[in-house]
């Protein structure tokens, strides 16, 4: 970004409710904001792109042979629970499914429910997320849905042996130097859909671990190929938003001769985001208040951080 484009940023950051926003770019920090010193140093609740990161620690596990295939039916860890269901579609829900959202469960989030899944209040999460009826056929369409990762981080700590952030912290979290982080729980599952509570910069290392295709000094952190694969554009989901890979968002934007630039990103309720550039090697965090707006950031993202950047 060019001189005028930070001032125009920063002046618009100001006004709004965006607690912190870094950009890194060509493996340097070009632009920070914070409302205030606290916010600096102080861990936030990222909501859902606590998603994100679930999605890169099934990937570890797939690496480290936990789990064998996407394609493993989630009988194998949830057999009492869809056994008892009327409905054997059920026997077919997979862990591409889960990872895609498209397991079919009638699932309103982004409808009735406003967004609070009756799962939020349920004495257990596991028979919430399995006991909806199902509203298409596996596979067929992406319908979001906590549900499905909290589902996610249960099969982490069956397959493991750990709680999700014990898992994490040694096979992410301690590589990245990322350090005191909390991560919600329920009946001790820690809560893959929205659960972490991190710092701004921390946000910024998992964005740039990304960038470098799992590889943080030297080691493999993520598998480069869970990297490619989770942040493909499988489905197609809403007007304003974009595709679905692996519990990642993906979009693009246009450039003035017609270019159409990719770019993914995590997404957390009330406008906590992960955006990553790969042509632009560029990684961009936000984290804000907009309770009214959850897009927002987005919005500054494309009208000044693009419009002001080169790759």
């Amino acid at each position: 970004m060019n001189t005028l484009g930070y001032n125009a940023l920063r002046k618009e950051l100001k006004k709004g409710q965006i607690d912190a926003c870094i950009i890194r770019q060509h493996e340097n920090i070009s632009f920070e904001f914070y409302k205030n010193k606290k916010i600096e140093t102080d861990a936030h609740w990222i909501n859902s792109c606590s998603k994100s990161i679930t999605s890169m620690l099934i990937g570890i596990c797939l690496k480290k042979g936990l789990i064998q295939s996407l394609e493993t039916p989630i009988s194998e860890y949830f057999g009492d629970y869809i056994a008892k269901d009327q409905d054997k579609r059920k026997a077919d829900i997979t862990i591409y499914h889960l990872l895609t959202m498209t397991s079919g469960f009638d699932w309103p989030e982004f409808g009735e429910w406003n967004y609070w899944s009756p799962m939020e209040f349920s004495k257990d999460i596991i028979k919430s997320a399995l006991e909806r009826d199902l509203a298409f056929e596996p596979g067929t369409r992406m319908n979001y849905n906590s549900g499905s990762s909290n589902l996610l981080s249960a099969i982490i700590q069956k397959t493991s042996g750990m709680k999700t952030i014990d898992f994490a912290y040694k096979h992410l979290f301690t590589p990245l130097d990322i350090k005191n982080i909390q991560w919600l729980e329920k009946q001790s599952i820690n809560l893959g859909a929205n659960g972490l509570k991190m710092k701004p910069t921390d946000l910024l290392k998992l964005g740039c671990l990304y960038l470098q295709e799992g590889l943080w000094n030297g080691s493999q952190i993520v598998p480069k190929e869970w990297v490619i694969e989770s942040t493909q554009p499988r489905f197609v989901t809403y007007p304003d938003i974009g595709y679905y890979g692996y519990q990642w968002w993906l979009s693009d934007f246009t450039l003035e001769n017609g270019s159409k630039i990719p770019f993914y990103f995590a997404l957390g309720l009330y406008g906590q985001f992960i955006i990553v550039v790969p042509a632009y090697e560029m990684v961009v965090i936000f984290l804000s208040k907009n309770y009214s707006d959850t897009m927002k950031p987005l919005s500054h993202f494309r009208d000044y951080i693009v419009r002001y950047s080169q790759p």
